[in-house]
């Protein structure tokens, strides 16, 4: 061929998680085995293949790509464009990284530990026995330890771990599964463990396959004698020790600060959580999958499990190993672990080996160190099955940081600051959204700080410049506060709480129309400035009309009487009775002893905000049925009296429907006099529960119903934290269904306040 000629070369990108899953090395075999010539890459909008082939072997080579692509990789797009290049490829080459002027590639979650990892870290023969951090391109960490892109050694918190020439070599070669693996290492050349005190004085550390089995017989000795321990992760670090141990548990409780809040439980493996709980087969696929989440089951009876575990619950959050560390522990200890967030409650996970020595040494016991730097810190994921699917609760360590993918186009670059409960934040640009990972409640400043790190961080990793705020209507939001002041110069947008949950569902199920809203929940700052929380709303992403809600009631104390519910209960009764509700013989008011001011904050109107709260009422019900009078946290009534349900009742508590010009009014009285007669005749609280949610799941239907007589409107989506009660979602759901209506859920984020972000982004995106 002269120097002027050239050759038919096609440039294929593709987008999705395709870096750090060993997505270079496959399509360099693939190329190879192919005998085709060219070169490929990462780049900062995921990977570039440049190939010098006749048509049909392109189409060979793409087909073959996509049957066998990495295990953990997402294929989202393959863009193939023609040139003519005047350079001859004479091979099939893996090429440097190359930085672009515009992110687009997925960087991966952090990975579970695959199965040739796990045979490898068991294997007394391998050099890579019992050690910590084994990992290879279909396995290990990513998100947490990446500071930018592209994902190379370099950008992550493994730079400064210098290879040995074995490791080198594996990472060097494109036939080895080791091939640009960034987090490679072995006892040799990287991380290490360190067995600490609770004063940070190392007892043991690791560098040989020796030290690394002398650190876990130590560690299995103190879970055996009761002691509590803090375990360094990927994401940050868990508290651990004995699931059987009642005393142990009990002590976490304590030093945690975390009353009755559940605690999530590591098996060693699958047939080991059959023994303990009923699982489906969704379940299993749940608990087995690379993302590895917690998954609330339901407990078998008499299991070894400590009570305080999980006090008053009927399920339990379990999950399996997913790191190295998990594996060689739970292999040598073999009996459940409690595994909980590493932190005091209401403040964030520690991820850092000094913040977690300073903050959790008046938990632990001992500490496992290691001097692997975690970037971004990232909370396990919670989730349960419904209709044999994901449902998800809390959406962060092995779901984040990936594009969710809705194919919406974005006009300008946005940023959502969500609520300040269960709060996640949300980016977006073009057309991709990226959640953040569980930031938590914003409550004091650790969180915010927490909250205002994830932010600047998804910015600088996807390069991210938004020119759209949005937040909260509540002014008194941390995240509502912080938004507005970075809005300087930028565009704000303020939407209201329940249009954000709906819009949420509406986006995750492709719906860009009017719909029918149903938004039930604990608080959300209304339009009227009042507290909204039962609502029936007619909406798109452009506006939003509020058609029905609950009848109106008092929170006497304000914020207090979301734990204190006795106090909510009092209201519903005032509401009623008046101040005659001191004469009923009625335990909930003879042992009240604030009863007088509770009544005159009522009468007076002082700090008694109203509010039309569906999450509030089932505070009311739990008090006034003598089943909790406090709540250590946020919906525990509501869960705990879900539980109580045996599907025995007969017949439900009646509501009634008020239908106005404007507005349908769920009235609560009657259910409420009925509920009273009934505790009077000492009824049990399965019953009580039973009938009640019945009742409520009727007058739902109801509303719905009419509704959509009112607008012709056929479409009802369901969102907010009261439907995380698996029985009313269901009741209600089939209800509407067999009458011909459309109904949708959430999937994909959660129906509680972590999937509030997601609305708030595309109702900005439609902001006008």
């Amino acid at each position: 061929m002269s120097g002027t000629e050239k050759i038919l070369t096609y440039q294929i990108h593709v987008s999705g998680t395709v870096q750090g899953v060993g997505f270079r090395p496959t399509v360099y075999n693939l190329a190879q085995n192919q005998n085709l010539f060219g070169f490929v890459l990462n780049d900062s909008e995921g990977v570039k293949i440049h190939l010098q082939s006749s048509h049909q072997n392109l189409e060979k080579f793409i087909d073959t790509l996509r049957q066998y692509k990495p295990p953990r990789s997402i294929i989202q797009s393959i863009d193939i464009k023609e040139y003519y290049s005047h350079i001859i490829f004479k091979d099939f080459q893996i090429k440097f990284s190359e930085a672009t002027q515009s992110v687009a590639t997925q960087i991966s979650p952090d990975l579970d530990v695959c199965k040739d990892c796990l045979a490898e870290l068991f294997d007394e023969s391998n050099p890579r026995y019992l050690y910590p951090f084994i990992n290879c391109t279909n396995c290990g960490p990513r998100f947490t330890i990446t500071k930018t892109i592209p994902y190379d050694r370099h950008n992550t918190t493994m730079n400064k771990f210098s290879m040995c020439s074995s490791c080198q070599a594996e990472y060097n070669d494109p036939k080895n599964r080791r091939f640009h693996a960034q987090p490679n290492g072995c006892h040799c050349c990287g991380p290490e463990l360190q067995l600490a005190d609770c004063r940070g004085n190392t007892v043991i550390s690791s560098g040989s396959a020796r030290q690394a089995q002398r650190i876990f017989d130590e560690l299995t000795e103190f879970l055996r004698a009761g002691k509590i321990l803090a375990i360094k992760g990927i994401g940050g670090f868990h508290l651990a020790c004995d699931a059987g141990n009642e005393q142990a548990v009990r002590a976490l409780r304590q030093r945690k600060y975390r009353e009755d809040k559940p605690f999530a439980v590591m098996f060693s493996g699958f047939e080991e959580i059959e023994k303990y709980c009923e699982v489906t087969k969704i379940d299993r696929l749940l608990l087995e999958d690379v993302k590895h989440p917690i998954v609330l089951l339901k407990k078998k009876q008499d299991i070894p499990v400590a009570a305080a575990t999980a006090p008053g619950n009927q399920f339990l959050g379990c999950m399996l190993p997913y790191t190295p560390v998990h594996h060689i522990l739970m292999h040598f200890f073999e009996k459940p672990l409690i595994m909980t967030s590493g932190n005091i409650s209401d403040e964030p996970i520690k991820y850092s080996n000094e913040t977690a020595l300073k903050h959790l040494s008046g938990i632990a016991d001992y500490f496992l160190l290691n001097n692997r730097e975690i970037n971004i810190r990232s909370d396990d994921s919670v989730v349960r099955s419904y209709k044999d699917q994901e449902y998800p609760i809390r959406r962060s360590r092995g779901y984040v940081p990936m594009d969710l993918n809705l194919g919406i186009g974005f006009k300008q670059p946005v940023l959502a600051c969500g609520a300040e409960q269960k709060n996640v934040f949300a980016l977006a640009k073009n057309d991709k959204i990226y959640m953040s990972h569980h930031i938590g409640d914003l409550k004091n400043l650790d969180m915010l700080q927490a909250f205002e790190t994830g932010i600047h961080h998804f910015e600088s990793i996807f390069e991210i410049d938004p020119k759209i705020v949005v937040v909260d209507k509540h002014p008194n939001y941390l995240s509502t506060q912080f938004g507005k002041k970075y809005a300087a110069g930028k565009t704000i947008v303020a939407v209201q709480h329940h249009h954000a949950h709906a819009a949420s569902c509406m986006a995750e199920n492709g719906l860009d129309e009017k719909v029918i809203a149903l938004i039930l929940d604990g608080t959300g700052y209304g339009n009227d400035g009042k507290i909204w929380g039962g609502e029936c709303l007619v909406c798109d992403f452009q506006s939003v009309k509020r058609i029905g809600h609950f009848r109106e009631a008092k929170i006497p104390g304000g914020d207090p009487a979301i734990k204190n519910i006795v106090a909510m209960g009092l209201s519903y009764l005032y509401e009623i009775f008046g101040r005659t509700l001191v004469d009923l013989q009625f335990p909930v008011v003879q042992n009240c002893p604030n009863l007088d001011i509770i009544i005159q904050m009522l009468e007076k109107n002082v700090n008694s905000p109203v509010t039309t709260s569906c999450g509030r009422l089932f505070d009311g019900v739990a008090a006034l049925c003598g089943f909790r009078s406090v709540a250590n946290y946020e919906g525990q009534a509501a869960v705990e009296l879900e539980q109580q349900i045996e599907n025995r009742a007969s017949g439900f508590y009646d509501f009634f429907l008020w239908d106005n010009t404007e507005q349908m009014v769920i009235d609560w009285e009657p259910m409420i006099r009925q509920l009273i007669e009934d505790v009077q005749l000492k009824q049990n609280f399965a019953v009580i529960s039973e009938k009640f949610h019945r009742g409520l799941t009727e007058i739902l239907y109801q509303m719905v119903k009419l509704a959509r007589k009112k607008t012709s409107l056929n479409k009802v989506v369901l969102s907010g934290g009261v439907f995380m009660n698996s029985f009313l979602l269901k009741s209600l759901e089939n209800k509407l269904l067999n009458d011909k209506f459309s109904v949708y859920t959430h999937r994909k984020v959660p129906t509680n306040d972590g999937g509030i972000a997601l609305g708030q982004l595309v109702i900005a995106n439609n902001h006008q």
